[in-house]
């Protein structure tokens, strides 16, 4: 009960269970910028309004109903620029020449802190431009008339250096924060991508472990009850030893189901032949079992028990056979296991099943198990009858993991 409730535990806490809504939800808050945060910057166009308000600046309607110009153009073209709708389209574009205009026909008729508006102009030049090209093209000029009103108007080299300079980088600045936000959306939204697949994959491999494990436990279980009641009227002491059998294949499945789920599971080749060797007697089936060639990598073995486990399963419930054998050969680079039978064969095609070959479930995950590290498994008919199972796999470690 202990055990079960491990198991139960670590099923319900593992992180492959997770739907898809779930990194869908995580996806939700990596929205891109709106904007938002370079509408604070009209606080710059508090040194024009001062002038204005000081009565420095004549005719002073004039001058205040530019800037009130300015200021919604500069908020639209923001917007747009991040913006679902427009911001591929040419209102951007429409919005951030009006403003450029507006700026430079306040900055030549009313000069002074109206220079400083050429920045905020810069920001969204920063916002709008959709590649470097079209950044260079749009800052380069605008850099240059900033500078170049402001030499004509008697700034000073220094003041008219700062602004050229402060003009082209606050739009370079931006577009680099702006490209740099996408970078890093893009890597996020991959790694919830990679999240999912391996989700996938989990799952994928946590199906056919349960698949392989309780497939081949539960025939052995069977086959061992019906020895037990067979053998229980005539020896009591053999029936018994079934019993116990039984017990231990029970307590075993246990334990490989926890380390299926944990993903820690190592199969063996040796146990798993042993396991065959006693299922295939206690379902009067007489079994020889082959090895040729040097010991076999881990990672190989693991696998070949995998093809070993469930060929034997599909001998126990589907031959009828009364001989089974099971080869293994190592030459060169690859191991062959071969598992042969002499019974009928898989059942008749029906209407549900037209392909009396067909590959079961178990089959099925096993070609997928082999192919991913470089092997191949196929089965059929074998000559002169039965059926057959042969697996060939690299022997080398580092191909197989």
């Amino acid at each position: 009960m202990g055990m079960t409730k491990d198991v139960d535990e670590d099923c319900r806490g593992a992180w492959w269970r997770r739907e898809p809504k779930d990194f869908a939800e995580e996806i939700e808050h990596l929205k891109g910028p709106d904007g938002g945060a370079l509408v604070p910057w009209l606080l710059m166009a508090v040194g024009p309004g001062t002038d204005i308000i000081k009565g420095q600046i004549h005719p002073a309607w004039a001058a205040a109903t530019g800037l009130a110009v300015f200021c919604v153009l500069y908020v639209c073209t923001v917007r747009s620029a991040f913006s679902d709708r427009w911001r591929n389209g040419p209102v951007p574009f429409r919005l951030l020449g009006a403003l450029a205009a507006t700026t430079v026909a306040l900055a030549i008729g009313f000069g002074d802190n109206f220079l400083l508006l050429f920045v905020l102009v810069s920001l969204c030049v920063g916002s709008v431009a959709t590649s470097r090209r079209h950044l260079g093209v749009m800052l380069m000029p605008l850099s240059a008339t900033a500078g170049t009103i402001a030499g004509v108007q008697h700034q000073g080299f220094w003041s008219t250096a700062s602004l050229a300079y402060g003009t082209f980088l606050s739009g370079l600045v931006v577009s680099v924060i702006i490209t740099l936000f996408h970078a890093v959306t893009q890597l996020k939204a991959t790694r919830q991508e990679l999240a999912r697949s391996a989700v996938a994959e989990e799952r994928m491999r946590f199906s056919r472990d349960l698949h392989d494990l309780l497939g081949h436990t539960m025939s052995v279980i069977v086959v061992k009850s019906e020895a037990a009641r067979r053998l229980a009227p005539r020896n009591l002491d053999a029936a018994l030893a079934q019993v116990a059998d039984i017990e231990a294949v029970g307590r075993q499945a246990l334990t490989e189901i926890r380390e299926a789920v944990t993903g820690y599971r190592e199969g063996s080749l040796s146990t798993e032949l042993d396991r065959a060797r006693s299922a295939l007697a206690a379902s009067d089936i007489e079994v020889v079992v082959q090895e040729t060639g040097p010991p076999l990598p881990p990672q190989t073995e693991a696998l070949l028990g995998w093809v070993v486990r469930e060929g034997v399963t599909n001998v126990v419930r589907h031959s009828g056979a009364s001989l089974a054998r099971i080869e293994l050969r190592t030459d060169g680079d690859h191991a062959h296991l071969t598992i042969t039978d002499n019974g009928s064969g898989p059942p008749p095609a029906s209407p549900t099943s037209p392909s009396p070959h067909r590959l079961g479930t178990g089959l099925r995950g096993l070609t997928e198990r082999l192919a991913a590290a470089g092997g191949s498994l196929s089965s059929g008919p074998a000559q002169g009858g039965g059926f057959r199972v042969t697996a060939t796999l690299p022997v080398e470690e580092d191909a197989i993991a």
